[in-house]
């Protein structure tokens, strides 16, 4: 197959699969595993490479998301231990005495958590920081968990442009200019970013009230299918710890710590965080063994649907295939165009975020339409800033990037509720961030 069969055969696998998503037809784990085998055995039986090769990818592709997939199921096993101790309903307590039952006060909280949580430009560590903390308050006010995933996804996108987050770097390997020099350059969009973010958990704090949400809604909870699938634990008994309180609040502090600031894999810090919250709360092989099997249902669930993610990224990614749809993307921008190449691609990039993961956004895409903003005479470094700012927004919401598969798992969201309520506003941020670069001179043509 040539590179155009190629990029077509991508862009066939990526749309069927988010059909199959958007249409519920089945679950995602099985819409990537079924839609990536048959775009595999076409490129072995069209000889363009061989079983072994295709295997290779395949198994590249896992490797790179296997992290990912442990990492949620010990985070979930670490924060089901916390909430079975009565952790959560003690903070959920402290917290509801500062901001009472007042649900916009509670959807500016959630923005300000994920914008310190994601500090560290890790996707992974600001939902774990943010979901299992505030899920619970919205539960009990009766706000949507879909609001809470855009609120952090908005929150999120926009302090991912800072110098240490991947896209920023990515980017400004790419240019071959420092991270720092990039960001700076940014750092009027980002502040515009910032202010938005603010904005949407007002505004959504705002429509979750007129809904109905608050402490005495009579509203029922919705898209939480996730979460009443896992088992109950009301069948174990009183698992309830308040003389452990202190310790556990103490050891939930020293994991978000360890994941922000210790350089070892995140998923060995929930495992030793697991170990250690086993031991102390529930002493006992029987008890540890009935909480870990009731935890195992959305644990299972979301960890099977990471590691089946990663069967697709391999079959696209490892095989380069990705890399030969940007070309043909690139190709489709019209001569007389070429000098609007960053407003285009800012215009672009929250659509193409669903189809590209980071890598190949920023090492297939961006090299392919710097040379052709080159011919234009357009700087490459507005190409790029346009690149990073819009599609950051819309980074978390993108079924190529298995943090979002930790985000609706954790909230209990299915992927296509996430992309339906999501999609039209984080791409409203993307071009209004573009829009202040433009006003702000950060963006030229």
């Amino acid at each position: 197959m040539n590179e155009t069969m190629l990029a077509l055969l991508g862009f066939a696998t990526i749309i069927m699969i988010i059909v199959l998503l958007l249409r519920n037809v089945t679950v995602p784990a099985l819409a990537f595993i079924g839609v990536s085998s048959v775009s595999a055995l076409i490129l072995v039986l069209t000889g363009t490479f061989t079983v072994t090769e295709v295997g290779d990818f395949i198994k590249a592709g896992v490797a790179d998301v296997h992290s990912t997939a442990a990492l949620f199921i010990f985070s979930v096993l670490f924060f089901g231990i916390m909430s079975d101790a009565g952790m959560f309903d003690s903070i959920i307590n402290a917290l509801m005495k500062k901001v009472g039952h007042n649900v916009i006060g509670v959807a500016f909280m959630t923005c300000i958590i994920a914008m310190i949580g994601h500090l560290d430009g890790g996707g992974a560590s600001t939902f774990l920081i943010t979901i299992p903390a505030m899920l619970p308050i919205y539960k009990k006010l009766k706000m949507r968990p879909t609001t809470l995933l855009l609120i952090c996804v908005t929150a999120m996108g926009v302090m991912n442009l800072l110098p240490w987050g991947g896209p920023t770097m990515r980017a400004a390997s790419v240019l071959g200019i420092e991270a720092n020099v990039l960001w700076m350059k940014i750092l009027p969009m980002q502040a515009v970013g910032i202010a938005i973010a603010l904005f949407t958990a007002f505004f959504w704090g705002v429509m979750e009230k007129k809904r109905g949400a608050g402490i005495d809604s009579t509203l029922e909870m919705e898209d939480t299918d996730l979460l009443e699938e896992s088992a109950s634990t009301s069948e174990l008994g009183d698992l309830a710890r308040p003389k452990f309180l202190f310790f556990n609040i103490a050891l939930t502090l020293l994991v978000i710590y360890c994941l922000v600031f210790l350089k070892v894999p995140s998923y060995l810090t929930f495992m030793v965080g697991c170990v250690i919250a086993l031991l102390v709360n529930y002493p006992g092989a029987k008890l540890q063994n009935k909480i870990i099997k009731s935890h195992s249902g959305p644990a299972l669930m979301m960890a099977s649907t990471i590691l089946a993610a990663g069967v697709f990224l391999g079959v696209l990614e490892q095989s380069e295939i990705m890399n030969h749809m940007a070309n043909i993307l690139a190709s489709f921008i019209p001569q007389s165009m070429g000098r609007f190449m960053p407003i285009i691609i800012g215009v672009l990039s929250v659509p193409l975020t669903l189809l590209f993961c980071t890598d190949s956004y920023f090492y297939g895409l961006l090299p392919v339409l710097i040379s052709v903003g080159n011919s234009f005479g357009v700087d490459p470094v507005h190409t790029a800033i346009a690149m990073v700012v819009c599609r950051n927004c819309a980074t978390f919401i993108s079924p190529v990037v298995p943090a979002t598969f930790l985000g609706v798992g954790l909230a209990g969201v299915e992927i296509k509720d996430h992309i339906k309520n999501s999609f039209l506003w984080v791409w409203g941020v993307s071009l209004v961030c573009l829009v202040a670069g433009l006003l702000l001179g950060v963006i030229t043509f």
